[in-house]
């Protein structure tokens, strides 16, 4: 089997490389692209038998590849946690896997490939205009099941200006300032949250970008966050994590 890697993350790529190698040794890495201008370009010489592709390039998106070249294998589309290209992919039959992925994730990918491998023809390609306007939305769990006074209720996720952490619990706050405990630890909120849409200021709070009023520097080279309502406590990003900060604030 002949396969060709498009995958702009150095460690990704080398790690897809390794594992391929292991389990299927038979196969053949025909190249590595990390842009949507050198996957063109390779594209129209060789015509490989599977591709693992990167969602999120230097360049832009991937689906941009599928506009220029004639693409008829078979796409194992690795990518970061969203509930809609999940969906748009599963419909149209094309696997994906999860970053950070296991032996175990390509594994499974490469059996389900062998197994539909038939079904992957030109028709069958995804409904890419449909998948780039899924991109545009906020991924990621779209409400949380909550109790309060003896009753279960489920808040929108685009209702929630933060969560944070009050006495080792979660709680989530909403813009109108209503308040709700979780079951869930904080970690794996922020997991199943956008991450276009939040940002983990510091170990206790998780905040939505449309909850962001104003920043100001402060002592130690910190950052100081203020919301549009008000939080029990200053939300400080030290100095380790400004960078990262103001790149989530302009990627969008």
């Amino acid at each position: 089997m002949n396969i060709i890697i498009i995958e702009d993350e150095f460690r990704a790529a080398k790690s897809l490389q390794n594992l391929i190698s292991d389990l299927k040794p038979d196969s053949k890495i025909l190249g590595v692209y990390d842009s949507i201008e050198t996957s063109i370009e390779s594209l129209k010489d060789i015509k490989p038998d599977l591709i693992f592709m990167d969602i999120h390039l230097s360049d832009g998106l991937s689906f941009e590849i599928f506009k220029s070249v004639e693409i008829t294998c078979p796409v194992v589309f690795c990518t970061a946690f969203d509930q809609y290209m999940l969906d748009a992919f599963k419909s149209k039959g094309v696997d994906y896997v999860l970053k950070p992925f296991s032996k175990e994730d390509i594994a499974e990918a490469l059996r389900k490939v062998d197994e539909l491998k038939k079904f992957f023809q030109k028709n069958d390609l995804p409904d890419l205009e449909f998948i780039i306007q899924k991109m545009n939305q906020p991924a990621g769990k779209s409400n949380f099941l909550v109790f309060k006074n003896q009753k279960y209720t489920t808040i929108p996720t685009e209702d929630i200006a933060y969560f944070y952490i009050h006495n080792e619990i979660t709680h989530l706050v909403t813009f109108t300032k209503e308040q709700f405990p979780l079951t869930q630890p904080l970690g794996q909120v922020a997991e199943q949250v956008s991450d276009k849409q939040f940002f983990r200021v510091n170990r206790q709070y998780l905040v939505n970008f449309k909850a962001i009023k104003e920043m100001e520097h402060y002592f130690q080279r910190k950052i100081l966050v203020k919301l549009t309502i008000e939080t029990p406590e200053k939300l400080l990003i030290n100095k380790e994590k400004t960078h990262s900060f103001f790149t989530w604030l302009e990627d969008r």
